[in-house]
């Protein structure tokens, strides 16, 4: 009996000994995407289309309404992608924002002030006035270079955009720049591409020539940092006004829906199957779309844990974000004339994870 009991004894040390030493330890980083849908201060700027969001506007916007806004806004940042990271996001893509200021307004907002935010924005030639940011967290990224690279496409023969610029501006559809930041998340590489491609005006298929011009571009870009380094970890996202099936996202840009068939130098997009589900980002006519995603290239997903690696994506839907009555039940709860809401449009994140000793 004596000797029995030592055995199971015995036994139990070693199990123990393996499951604890199996158990692996991880840093995680949540990184989002965010459309803030109209997030205009109550000032009027003459050099933009920006007089619907005044006072005496047909919004009806008001400096209350603009708190109320930021309050919202703070509220679901700090909790996306909070189910598997317990801190904000470390990196926040961004677009529908009037301008500097308002991110400005937006990072004093309680919820958000002890994140300590850096903001990276320029100004985009966008009519509306309308720009993409980055916020990050200062203490986990450190940016080093950052630059705003605008997008040339032309009303005159759509079928045939041009992508250079040339000397008749009076045809060119001013629209978003795309951003791109290039710095170190605790000591690694990582660039960051941020993205608002045009919108659908006048039509899905007459304005897709525009979108695969933005998705060029964007593959241009990506093309430009593999060429000095092959192996470049890069994150591109946005609002592409597409889904991940789109012509601008699967053939402009290449990406691929099938993580093991992603090869060097490839693109990985984690929202196509999503979008195959059934699930979205923004409604429309009661039809769902992904057209906010996150992609990113193939060493992310090479499975070397002593470096950042990918590990889930995910679209933040959570039932304070939908529309419970009305219209547009169901739908993103967004601004009204009578209620100010969060935005038409849930935000997206993927997680990014290294081991640790």
């Amino acid at each position: 009996m004596r000797f029995l009991r030592y055995f199971l004894f015995v036994i139990f040390l070693i199990t123990t000994k393996t499951t604890f030493g199996q158990q692996k330890k991880y840093s995680i980083h949540t990184v989002a995407f965010y459309n803030l849908e109209n997030l205009f201060d109550t000032i009027n700027n003459p050099a933009v289309n920006d007089d619907e969001w005044t006072p005496s506007g047909g919004r009806h916007w008001s400096k209350s309404k603009y708190n109320q806004k930021l309050k919202n806004l703070s509220e679901v940042i700090v909790q996306i992608g909070s189910t598997k990271n317990k801190t904000a996001p470390t990196l926040i893509g961004c677009c529908e924002i009037e301008n500097r200021g308002v991110l400005e307004d937006l990072l004093k907002e309680p919820n958000l002030i002890d994140v300590d935010y850096g903001i990276i924005h320029f100004d985009s030639p966008d009519k509306r006035g309308i720009d993409v940011a980055l916020l990050y967290q200062k203490k986990y990224f450190r940016p080093t270079d950052y630059a705003n690279i605008p997008l040339y496409v032309y009303k005159k023969d759509p079928e045939l955009f041009k992508m250079e610029a040339d000397s008749t501006q009076s045809n060119r559809v001013f629209t978003r720049d795309q951003l791109l930041i290039t710095g170190f998340l605790e000591g690694e590489e990582v660039s960051i591409i941020v993205n608002h491609w045009p919108s659908r005006s006048g039509g899905e298929k007459r304005s897709s020539p525009f979108r695969e011009a933005a998705g060029a571009l964007n593959k241009k870009i990506i093309d430009s940092l593999q060429k000095i380094n092959p192996l470049a970890k890069v994150i591109t996202m946005g609002d592409l006004n597409d889904g991940p099936t789109n012509k601008s996202v699967k053939n402009a840009v290449g990406a691929i829906g099938k993580r093991k068939a992603v090869g060097k130098l490839g693109i990985y997009n984690p929202f196509e199957n999503m979008a195959k589900r059934g699930l979205g980002t923004i409604a429309y006519r009661d039809s769902w779309d992904i057209f906010d995603q996150i992609m990113i290239s193939e060493p992310f997903i090479n499975n070397d844990f002593t470096k950042y690696q990918f590990w889930k994506a995910g679209i933040y839907n959570k039932p304070f974000l939908i529309q419970n009555s009305g219209k547009y039940k169901g739908y993103p709860k967004r601004n009204s004339n009578n209620e100010v809401g969060f935005s038409d449009h849930f935000p997206v994140y993927i997680y990014l994870i290294k081991e640790i000793n």
